[in-house]
């Protein structure tokens, strides 16, 4: 496994050549690109061990167009010290990766998409914004219509909150989510009575807890990232807010709720189409390889990083259908394209959608209460 995550990327990007002209001959090379330092970085260890469960089940039949796999790593955060695009274009032109796998934020998804132009395929796995259009790119996670739009009508028929608060991370996704939760907040003749979008990596949210708490909010929609968003519900638990005000995220996983604390977690709410306690069949069989291949101690099993064991395998199975023609589709396509899934024993890009589930926090886990 090979690590791409230093500023030297010009004599990493010839070593990695040598490599894969000696050692790595005839492997398939997949660019695994996601977080591992800054706000996203809390995801890295469970995207790279799922990750590693596709792999080792591929390769036991046969890898992608009869080649072993073999991922290398590259840091794929916002805060990298790194240029994803230089890397990215590199590798590529090096013929040193034949495919990517991304589970990072939209607005890196948004900026490689103008580099890898339909040279090898890519497809990115995470919750985000929708509408992705660019050929040879598959975007296969939800989106804000089939997250926000039944899980805010379900937490406002229950709680009845007057009025919702909006805060999340300034980039594409929090500000997408938000445009549609406030469509649907209007169409329900909710309030909106905050709106607020942070830079990455503020790790005193208190002023903004206060702010919330003084608008009048009695429910608040998270769009935070990672350990920004474990900072938010710190303070929010500090404050005592939970006794007042319901939090709905679509992006909080076991690694944050586990990083937030159980007292800073009453009330919390999340809307996803996995979980590591999701009661389903493909679940199961799901955490069996990843905890035999990793032990019991192995990294928290959550959505962003089922997300990559998905992607692989939706990458595989492109490959199988689609080798010829795949730079001729991209997300929108409904390609039956068969694939092993934490979610679903077997999914296609679109027209087999894995269902939306709403939980809610129980201590330190996640506790399944409704598919939406």
């Amino acid at each position: 496994m090979t690590f791409l995550t230093a500023p030297t990327v010009p004599t990493e990007l010839e070593e990695l050549h040598d490599f894969s002209l000696t050692y790595g001959k005839g492997a398939y090379r997949i660019a695994l690109l996601i977080p591992l330092c800054g706000s996203a970085g809390l995801w890295a260890p469970s995207c790279i061990s799922s990750a590693q469960v596709a792999v080792e089940e591929l390769n036991r039949a046969g890898g992608i167009e009869g080649r072993k796999i073999q991922l290398i790593m590259i840091d794929a955060a916002l805060e990298a010290n790194i240029s994803i695009e230089e890397t990215v274009n590199g590798l590529i032109e090096a013929g040193a990766i034949d495919a990517i796998v991304g589970m990072h934020i939209s607005a890196i998804r948004q900026r490689l998409s103008k580099v890898v132009r339909q040279r090898i395929p890519y497809v990115y796995t995470p919750l985000y914004e929708g509408g992705e259009s660019t050929a040879g790119l598959f975007a296969i996670g939800e989106t804000p219509q089939e997250q926000l739009g039944p899980s805010i009508e379900l937490l406002q028929n229950k709680y009845r909150p007057k009025s919702w608060a909006l805060i999340g991370n300034d980039y594409v996704w929090p500000r997408t989510s938000h445009s549609f939760a406030k469509s649907k907040l209007k169409e329900m003749s909710v309030g909106l009575v905050y709106e607020k979008y942070l830079p990455f990596g503020i790790r005193n949210m208190a002023r903004f807890v206060d702010e919330i708490a003084g608008s009048g909010a009695e429910a608040v929609l998270i769009s935070l990232v990672g350990q920004d968003a474990v900072a938010f519900n710190r303070a929010f638990g500090s404050a005592g807010l939970h006794n007042r005000m319901v939090r709905l995220s679509c992006a909080v996983e076991e690694n944050a709720l586990m990083a937030s604390g159980s007292r800073n977690s009453k009330r919390l709410f999340v809307a996803s189409s996995y979980f590591a306690a999701l009661p389903t069949d493909a679940n199961a069989a799901f955490k069996e390889l990843y905890y035999k291949l990793h032990g019991d101690v192995a990294p928290a099993l959550n959505a962003l990083g089922q997300s990559t064991y998905e992607g692989v395998h939706f990458l595989a199975g492109l490959m199988q259908s689609y080798a010829l023609d795949w730079r001729e589709h991209y997300s929108k396509d409904v390609l039956p394209v068969v694939h092993r899934s934490g979610r679903t024993r077997a999914n296609s890009n679109k027209s087999e959608r894995a269902p939306i589930y709403l939980a809610r926090a129980d201590g330190l886990k996640f506790e399944v209460i409704k598919e939406l």
